[in-house]
């Protein structure tokens, strides 16, 4: 199963990676479904001067529109950085089975690290989470991001 979950997340990865090469942060995310990527989304917040443009939110409206459908019971989500309030709010809302992803996101970290939404029984669905699947391979891309960025920052 680990290698199934590897697969996903290096698509996941090369969505992130587009991402960076387009100046936003390097998160990318991908919905599957019977093994199937039903749809893929990235960081794009820059680039269309949205705050609500992250890779989980285009990922679950790329998998939505496929199965035409609001409800994604059956799909596990796979993205490279924890997700945030609002991308775990929108897990919720569409009900999806499970998110896997790489790094934990300490500062907003909403499946986990800071909250719990994922398994909150306040709210009307429940998710399971697994971290920690290729987080190397994702701290890397997140930590060259951020350097790159400092250091055009000193230079600017």
């Amino acid at each position: 199963m680990l290698e199934v979950h590897q697969f996903f997340m290096q698509q996941a990865i090369q969505l992130a990676r587009e991402a960076a090469e387009d100046g936003e942060i390097p998160v990318g995310a991908v919905a599957v479904l019977d093994n199937r990527i039903i749809g893929r989304g990235r960081n794009r917040t820059e680039l269309l001067h949205d705050p609500t443009a992250h890779a989980e939110m285009e990922a679950i409206t790329a998998a939505a529109n496929n199965l035409e459908n609001k409800r994604l019971e059956d799909v596990t989500l796979y993205v490279t950085l924890e997700p945030c309030p609002m991308c775990a709010g929108a897990l919720v809302l569409a009900r999806v089975r499970q998110v896997i992803y790489a790094v934990e996101d300490s500062k907003t970290g909403a499946c986990g690290s800071i909250y719990r939404l994922h398994d909150d029984p306040h709210l009307n669905h429940q998710f399971v989470v697994r971290s920690g699947v290729m987080k190397d391979e994702s701290t890397f891309l997140l930590d060259e991001f951020f350097k790159k960025l400092r250091n055009k920052e000193k230079l600017d």
